[in-house]
């Protein structure tokens, strides 16, 4: 069935979500945070990691399958980017609007973007999440193939610093605790479906690690001074693998990631980070 481009520009069903302090250290323990960082787990002076703000957001993601007539089994999280308009409060009820803002020809597939924006109950936004969303089978309609050309393309030269993050074999069954119950991440069976060996760690898993690893070397160790990520999913990273976080500083404000595993397989690209300057 032929994606309907009418869906541009229309709303999702706003999502509302309360949490408390339990939701914020349990996102932190699933993106591989523990005693050496105690602001992350501990509610004594708990800080909220900025990429926390997917948690209110994925259900935008989830959406347009229903919205779309969209078979999930063809759906790929292709692309993530959160910007943080204020910092999250360790216990809030918030509300997420989700917009499908553009549905783009890819030839084998459609991409879809959606730009969710997660407010707290004043009406203030804390940030605004935009999802790519890759449908399998969806392309050739001869429409708009979107941006092209490479973006947060990394410099010709050695890292300006690298951090490396051991996972934990059940580090997908912790984050799965946050809101995405895909079996991808967890059955053996589904997964080889799916066309893995094994089960394999959420993306956004990978982004929450990557994101632990700016904050502790540009931002001071302090989470409310990352204001922006961004990348796109091009590997998978299989729970208890290492995550290693290459970092270019760009200018005082920007840098340019790349993430891999131990295999040397690139599982984030086109990366990049926004840092208060």
């Amino acid at each position: 069935m032929a994606i309907d481009l009418n869906l541009v520009g229309q709303k999702l069903p706003p999502t509302t979500f309360e949490y408390t302090d339990r939701d914020v250290i349990l996102y932190a323990l699933g993106v591989g945070a523990g005693t050496d960082e105690l602001q992350y787990v501990y509610e004594n002076g708990l800080k909220v990691i900025p990429t926390f703000g997917v948690v209110p957001a994925f259900p935008a993601l989830g959406g347009i399958v229903s919205l779309g007539n969209i078979n999930p089994m063809m759906l790929l999280h292709g692309e993530q980017r959160v910007e943080v308009r204020k910092p999250f409060p360790i216990a809030a009820k918030v509300t997420t609007v989700g917009t499908i803002s553009a549905i783009y020809d890819k030839g084998r597939g459609a991409l879809v973007v959606i730009d969710a924006e997660t407010s707290d109950e004043a009406g203030e936004v804390l940030c605004v999440n935009t999802f790519g969303a890759f449908v399998r089978g969806e392309g050739g309609f001869g429409g708009d193939r979107g941006p092209s050309g490479p973006r947060n393309v990394v410099p010709e030269r050695a890292p300006d610093e690298v951090v490396e993050m051991q996972t934990l074999p059940q580090q997908a069954a912790i984050y799965r605790l946050s809101g995405d119950r895909n079996p991808l991440h967890i059955d053996p069976n589904f997964a080889k479906m799916a066309g893995f060996d094994k089960p394999i760690l959420h993306g956004l898993c990978t982004f929450g690690h990557v994101a632990r690893a700016v904050i502790q070397k540009y931002c001071g160790g302090d989470p409310d001074k990352l204001r922006g990520l961004e990348t796109r999913f091009s590997g998978v990273v299989f729970p208890g693998e290492k995550i290693i976080t290459e970092m270019w500083k760009e200018s005082g404000s920007q840098i340019i990631l790349r993430a891999k595993t131990e295999r040397g397989e690139a599982v984030l690209s086109n990366a990049a980070a926004t840092i208060a300057a």
